[in-house]
């Protein structure tokens, strides 16, 4: 059997550039946003009421659920409202792979 492959490079202008870096600038913020808030939410949960430290403290209601892709999704929808650079790209597709 013979599989074939082709290699293709692409040559975008300094305008496709900038807009690459920007969309990935805001790709990036809403990752690492949605990265912090899960791993905040798992740090909240990893301590005894009675032992946790005063240096380094969680606080997060005890009935948060668990932000999951479907609740930052949907929380994605709303601050699209209040940051319009979000409406920009589409963020969800850089938040699909969490």
């Amino acid at each position: 059997m013979l599989n074939l492959s082709y290699e293709y490079k692409l040559k975008p202008t300094k305008e496709q550039i900038s807009q690459i870096e920007r969309i990935l600038v805001i790709c990036r913020k809403v990752w690492n946003y949605a990265l912090r808030e899960r791993k905040d939410w798992i740090n909240s949960r990893k301590c005894s009421i009675n032992a946790c430290s005063i240096v380094n403290e969680y606080i997060i209601r005890a009935d948060a659920p668990y932000p999951n892709y479907y609740v930052q999704a949907a929380l994605l929808t709303k601050a699209k409202e209040l940051f319009p650079e979000l409406k920009t790209v589409n963020a969800k597709r850089c938040f699909n792979r969490c």
